[in-house]
């Protein structure tokens, strides 16, 4: 079963409070922080903690224990200077894993240089799936179709190794489909019933994003 984690997303705007939405949205916790008063309040009724808070302050970050989070998401805007500042306070406060948003190659060069763990390019990837990816260590990718239908790789658990797809029923537990089987480079595209999951595959899964997730906690 999934464990539930803590989390802290510092700027709250279109990509910042997507990847903060999904993340409560699956019961984790999040603190979102903000110094725009606006967008505060457009996450109040969403999140269980915001704040309004300058995050290049170390003492503010400090406070609000940001290091014992299981991540951190910097996702402020167009001011590359306070993103950077940021991340660099972030790891000197010994957070175990920081994400930050890049606006340009250039930007996220600097970003992992400065100790970012990961970067992300909003205008790549939605964060919706980056979320996904913090919090379930089994997926592989997340592709939102739709606000009800997704797509997810997910690696093959032990429970699944050895069990053919008709043994699995996820069509009849879960309502999703398994539309391919990936053995390193080898595809497997419309895989049968009788075709069983070895050590190392991968799954490519589509189905309603609720049904999905349950999937993803039973998975975890």
């Amino acid at each position: 079963m999934m464990r539930m984690k803590d989390f802290a997303v510092i700027g709250l705007g279109r990509f910042g409070s997507s990847v903060a939405r999904t993340l409560a949205s699956q019961g984790h916790g999040v603190l979102g922080i903000d110094s725009d008063e606006c967008k505060i309040a457009c996450m109040a009724n969403v999140l269980a903690h915001v704040v309004q808070a300058d995050a290049t302050d170390e003492e503010t970050l400090r406070a609000l224990g940001v290091r014992n989070m299981d991540a951190v998401v910097v996702a402020i805007g167009h001011d590359i200077q306070a993103s950077i500042l940021v991340t660099v306070v972030l790891k000197e406060l010994g957070v175990k894993q920081v994400i930050a948003k890049a606006s340009s190659d250039i930007h996220g060069k600097v970003l992992l240089k400065v100790g970012a763990d990961r970067v992300v390019f909003p205008e790549r990837e939605m964060g919706a799936r980056i979320a996904h990816s913090l919090v379930a260590s089994n997926i592989l990718d997340f592709i939102e179709l739709s606000p009800e239908h997704s797509i997810v790789e997910l690696n093959a658990t032990r429970s699944m190794i050895g069990k053919t797809l008709r043994q699995l029923e996820l069509r009849a537990k879960f309502g999703v489909n398994v539309l391919a089987l990936k053995h390193g480079k080898s595809v497997n595209v419309s895989p049968r019933a009788d075709d069983s999951i070895k050590e190392g595959d991968v799954l490519v899964i589509i189905g309603e994003t609720e049904a999905l997730r349950r999937l993803e906690r039973l998975a975890e």
